[in-house]
């Protein structure tokens, strides 16, 4: 009942699946998960919680719900011995177990405290043969540690069919919920919300959060709009740069939410087969909305956001790019053309610049939008420096 998870699951809840849903403490998970499991219609659900008490939950989940809403049967468990939740599982006869967290549980055939690695694989074991055996799809809540992976040991995400990551910046409304691993489905899926007072709403339409408004006419420099496409979604997405003379002798490099690296190697392009020199330039680049990118299509937009800080002149606010740049300045084709397309005409873009080699195939008369094919990174910046 919730497309944003169903999505990133790959269509839905498997029977007997054992799913892991990591993220920073305080980020939502359990909000996530019980105002999911809330909206499971007709279903029964075990809630197993070992960090809060009835009351609390109680209380969080009276905010979740809205008036009219028809509420599956949870009933709530704070425990935090393996055995004794399984006898409460015998009780209850769920058709849907949820452990807030794992970290918390133990099981008194194992000495160390819980949470250590010795608990957390031994109980995770119990719940994997238990899930497999009575066809009980299991959530399992996990926190994540300072280097961003999941507490414990990582033979935790080998055993279960699906780690989901629950992601975001604490200054930013939005939550990120994706697949890092899937036995059923694509890895490659985002869940996009929005945290609001009575729980994360989903957000349909990710493109309005990620491009800032701006009026015609007041185009800022450095600021390119890239159509990337994160699993089945496409996303419009604003890339902002800011070139600046190097204040001490080493230029510096920076970038947040692209890769570092495949910056550098477009500067080296630019560089090298456009003649632009930035040697003595710092260089920062942020993708607008604390999102993380990974598509390479997003390169052509981050050139010519880089280019447009450089000599100050702002790309018109209805032109977007999507483009991946080899090492020779060609532009190459990208997958999924037709819906990265398809989705700037509906946002109301008046052109999009991709690579050339996509033309084939494309029927350029369905759309509202002016499509300028370029083959090498010159004839883009040609198209819009002059």
């Amino acid at each position: 009942h919730n497309a944003e998870v169903n999505r990133v699951l790959g269509g839905g809840l498997v029977p007997g699946s054992l799913v892991l849903l990591g993220g920073e403490p305080g980020i939502g998970k359990s909000t996530l998960i019980l105002q999911t499991m809330l909206r499971l219609r007709g279903m029964k659900v075990l809630y197993v919680s070992g960090e809060e008490s009835a009351r609390q939950l109680k209380l969080r989940a009276d905010r979740l719900v809205r008036e009219g809403d028809v509420l599956a049967d949870v009933q709530v468990a704070c425990e935090a011995m393996i055995e004794k939740v399984f006898s409460h599982v015998e009780d209850v006869c769920p058709d849907v177990v949820v452990i807030d967290s794992i970290q918390t549980m133990a099981t008194e055939t194992v000495e160390s405290s819980p949470g250590s690695v010795s608990q957390i694989r031994e109980c995770a074991a119990m719940i994997l043969k238990f899930a497999k055996e009575t066809n009980t799809p299991v959530f399992l809540i996990g926190h994540i540690n300072k280097e961003g992976t999941i507490a414990g040991p990582k033979i935790l995400e080998h055993m279960v069919d699906m780690v989901l990551q629950f992601e975001g910046d604490r200054h930013y409304m939005y939550r990120i919920v994706r697949a890092v691993k899937n036995r059923f489905g694509s890895t490659a899926e985002l869940g996009i919300y929005e945290m609001m007072h009575d729980g994360l709403r989903p957000v349909e339409n990710p493109s309005e959060l990620l491009l800032s408004d701006v009026n015609e006419g007041d185009e800022l420099s450095g600021v390119a709009v890239a159509c990337s496409i994160e699993g089945a979604r496409p996303l419009l997405i604003e890339t902002q740069a800011l070139v600046s003379t190097a204040a001490y002798g080493t230029p510096q490099r920076s970038a947040t939410g692209f890769d570092i690296r495949r910056l550098n190697m477009l500067l080296a392009v630019l560089e090298k087969r456009v003649g632009f020199k930035l040697p003595h330039r710092d260089v920062y680049l942020n993708i607008a909305g604390g999102i993380r990118v990974t598509d390479p299509a997003i390169d052509l937009s981050v050139i010519a956001a880089v280019l447009s800080s450089n000599v100050d002149t702002g790309i018109s606010r209805d032109i977007c790019f999507a483009g991946e740049v080899g090492l020779s300045g060609e532009v190459r084709p990208v997958s999924r053309i037709v819906q990265r397309i398809a989705e700037a005409d509906k946002l109301g873009f008046r052109k999009i610049i991709m690579p050339h080699a996509n033309m084939g195939g494309v029927d350029t008369s369905k759309f509202g939008i002016k499509i300028v094919p370029v083959r090498k990174v010159e004839e883009a910046l040609r198209e819009l420096f002059g």
